[in-house]
């Protein structure tokens, strides 16, 4: 039972932080827009909702589980990363991917950062 309350809380936090990813990607502006119009607000929510599915199409090869010590899972990180990069928060990919370990998981090929960086370049690569 225990198992399943952390398996639960996991994901919302993980949820929490894709959407905290997609309104930085939104320019941080949500609450001006959503009060305009309802038209308005449709066209956010799904505009918002678009930026968080690509940008963790970015970081599908990243672990969802929580590793100890860090903040979120690496997969949220990537998310998150992504949108910093996107959205011009973040000067580089290696500035946005740092908050990734560069531990090696065993089992798996490259290291939650490398995995960050070429889903990076990726991102960029697809803006141009």
């Amino acid at each position: 039972m225990r198992k399943l309350h952390q398996t639960i809380a996991v994901a919302a936090a993980g949820l929490m932080l894709l959407f905290a990813g997609a309104a930085l990607a939104s320019g941080g502006q949500g609450n001006d827009k959503h009060q305009t119009t309802s038209t308005s607000t449709s066209s956010t929510t799904s505009t918002t909702s678009s930026n968080a599915k690509k940008y963790g199409f970015y970081c599908q090869n990243q672990s969802k589980k929580h590793v100890a010590g860090q903040k979120g899972t690496p997969f949220s990180q990537c998310v998150t990363a992504m949108a910093k990069l996107a959205n011009g928060t973040s000067t580089s990919a290696k500035a946005a991917c740092a908050p990734l370990s560069k531990k090696h998981v065993k089992g798996q090929k490259g290291t939650p950062y490398s995995d960050c960086i070429k889903g990076a370049a990726k991102l960029l690569a697809s803006q141009h």
